[in-house]
């Protein structure tokens, strides 16, 4: 018995830690297949012993809050469903009954809140118990209408996601080192973001997969419902009716169009379509019990593992990707799957001729599932395989392994950090492929950022290449000094600095304008900054150290004409004054806005309440959080944001 209580206890510590990798950081440490094992094995192990150790894994459901997002708890407990993999056991479930058979969509749940026609609330699922207040985010997302017919009280659920084609957009434009590994990760990154722009550029999408509740609405029929919903505005799953009889075939009709869906799921879910009779049924510690899950049960292969690729990127990151012999998955022939890092190299215990099983993770992306031979006789590369500098083992805050190559002048190195530096959101030298930029390296035209703006030294010789002539070179030419007039956050983002995205780099030219002051920062005046964290600090001071970065970036100034800062009044009734700005808001986009609002007007923005500040902007003037308690001790006037807007008036 004590061995499976200490099973028990191991395995709910690496779910654990899994599960918190996983939906805070977007970091994968294990595969699905890999978690879902072990979530089995302790599942087993907790019927066999009739104990459920304090804080298991099976008693927890979705992702812990951990955010500078408002927590909201909700009225009742959000429960995931049970799951099976058998159409048999899935006829068995539903039995004379009719239901509800839709796609289960691979996002973050929601749960949105409408009164007098009006969006009033949308938080997310977080653990079942308490999730985050995402307001702000949620009026930029695609399919939740912000005004409905509906005027009573409406409590929906769904699900927010991102399409195949917007996630390959968006995260081709992450750097390397913070690139997402599928849909589901960046979704609930972009929902999650303090800055509301970003969810709107990347078009999340929303669909309303159950109505809670509708005051003044009393239809039963689950089916009748989602038509209903859809009536009013919302973007709704994709489902259909059935009965034992045609569930089978049902079930096959959606497999078959996995590969048509632009959407990520990973698998069905079937309800009750009698709603009354479903809730009656009640629930368990920790499902409901008028609905459950259809995972796919995947198609797998053993194949032969033929080489490890490691694949350098712009920031020095060697990827490692596994080549094996050919197999066929889901109709289509399969010979390379991503590992991720090394974490999952070690973890999979690979070696060269090593017998792999492969799969298709939610019938889409190769995965390898197991390891049947476990050589652990992979070598791990001490060189680069594109420079042959020397390579190191670094270790995330997560413990996830992952190697880089430390020469700065890996020729990997200087394709990624060009390709970055022309980019949409960056210098924006539209035209700029790979391809061009190769080549431009390989002819020694350009080997630094200023380059760019000097290739006009080169006409002749760029006219004479293949593929190029007086029309591309004109064309190019053109791209490149509309690129000159530019905003000074862009510059800051095309440097390429370690983990400072697009965000960022807004975020800190907000409150440092001028190009001389970026050079200077140090690590508590850019912490001081709202989501600025020690991490994203320290890479930016350490970026600015370098001479060689510090002259780069000098040389590229040179070359631009940056966008002069707004004026700043110094006769509004705010100027002189300091704010503090907590929780949500609703005139402003975000607290980024709001901020530069104020500092248009000559007034101050503070990240903290002290004898300084003279009022505290917070929408909810009873709430508990520090910054209020601080602001009553101290006496600071908390005022609300329509407040705050009269005083400007």
């Amino acid at each position: 018995m004590n061995n499976k209580i200490n099973r028990m206890k191991e395995l709910n510590e690496i779910l654990g830690k899994a599960a918190d990798a996983y939906y805070n950081t977007g970091v994968e440490i294990m595969s699905d297949r890999e978690y879902d094992k072990l979530y089995d094995e302790l599942s087993q192990l907790e019927q066999e012993t009739g104990i459920i150790l304090s804080g298991s894994r099976t008693q927890k459901v979705g992702y812990e809050v951990s955010s500078a997002l408002k927590k909201v708890k909700h009225t009742a407990k959000m429960l995931s469903l049970d799951k099976t993999k058998s159409i048999d056991e899935l006829t068995a479930w539903l039995g004379g009954n009719t239901g509800f058979l839709s796609w289960k969509l691979d996002g973050l749940t929601i749960v949105l809140t409408y009164e007098n026609g009006r969006l009033l609330q949308a938080v997310t699922r977080g653990n079942g118990e308490t999730g985050e207040d995402i307001t702000a985010n949620a009026r930029h997302i695609i399919g939740i209408p912000s005004a409905i017919p509906h005027k009573e009280k409406l409590v929906i659920r769904g699900e927010a996601l991102m399409k195949y084609s917007d996630f390959e957009r968006v995260n081709a434009e992450i750097e390397e080192g913070a690139k997402y590994k599928n849909p589901r990760n960046l979704c609930v990154g972009t929902v999650r973001n303090l800055d509301s722009k970003i969810t709107a550029e990347r078009n999340i999408n929303f669909f309303a997969f159950n109505l809670v509740s509708a005051e003044g609405y009393e239809e039963n029929s689950f089916s009748a419902r989602i038509q209903w919903l859809k009536s009013l505005g919302f973007q709704c799953v994709e489902g259909v009716t059935v009965t034992g009889e045609n569930l089978a075939e049902s079930v096959k009709k959606f497999e078959k169009s996995i590969g048509e869906n632009e959407f990520p799921s990973d698998g069905l879910v079937l309800m009750l379509d009698d709603v009354a009779y479903g809730i009656s049924l009640g629930e368990t510690s920790h499902a409901p019990r008028n609905g459950i899950a259809f995972k796919w049960h995947d198609e797998t292969a053993d194949t032969k593992l033929l080489e490890v690729e490691w694949s350098a990127s712009r920031t020095g990151l060697l990827n490692p990707v596994a080549i094996f012999e050919p197999v066929e998955l889901e109709g289509t022939t399969v010979s390379r799957a991503s590992v991720h890092n090394l974490s999952i190299v070690k973890q999979l215990k690979l070696g060269i001729g090593d017998t792999i099983s492969v799969y298709k993770a939610n019938m889409i992306i190769p995965q390898i599932s197991e390891n049947k031979t476990g050589s652990d006789s992979l070598e791990i590369p001490c060189e680069c395989p594109v420079c042959h500098g020397k390579t190191e083992i670094r270790t995330s805050d997560e413990d996830v392994e992952t190697i880089y190559c430390v020469n700065a002048d890996c020729p990997a190195k200087l394709i990624g950090r060009f390709e970055h530096f022309v980019q949409r959101d960056a210098m924006n030298i539209v035209g700029l492929s790979t391809a061009t930029i190769e080549t431009l390296i390989n002819e020694g035209i350009i080997s630094s950022f200023k380059d760019f703006y000097h290739i006009n030294d080169h006409m002749e010789k760029i006219v004479a290449l293949e593929g190029f002539g007086q029309k591309s070179y004109d064309k190019l030419w053109e791209a490149i000094e509309n690129s000159r007039k530019t905003e000074l956050s862009r510059v800051l983002y095309a440097m390429g600095i370690s983990n400072i995205g697009r965000a960022a780099s807004r975020l800190i030219c907000s409150v440092y304008p001028e190009a001389d002051m970026l050079e200077k920062l140090t690590i508590s005046e850019l912490t001081a900054i709202d989501t600025i964290g020690e991490v994203l600090a320290g890479d930016f001071v350490e970026f600015f150290r370098d001479e060689k970065n510090l002259n780069e970036y000098h040389q590229l100034l040179a070359e631009l004409e940056i966008s002069a800062p707004e004026k700043v009044e110094t006769d509004s009734a705010i100027a002189g004054k300091t704010f503090v700005i907590t929780g949500s808001v609703n005139i402003w986009k975000n607290r980024n806005e709001l901020k530069a609002f104020i500092e248009s007007k000559g007034g101050k923005v503070a990240s903290a309440v002290s004898s300084k500040t003279d009022f505290l902007i917070n929408n909810d003037s009873t709430s508990n959080s520090s910054k209020n308690k601080k602001a009553k001790e101290l006496g600071v006037a908390i005022i609300t944001e329509e407040e705050f807007q009269n005083m400007t008036k």
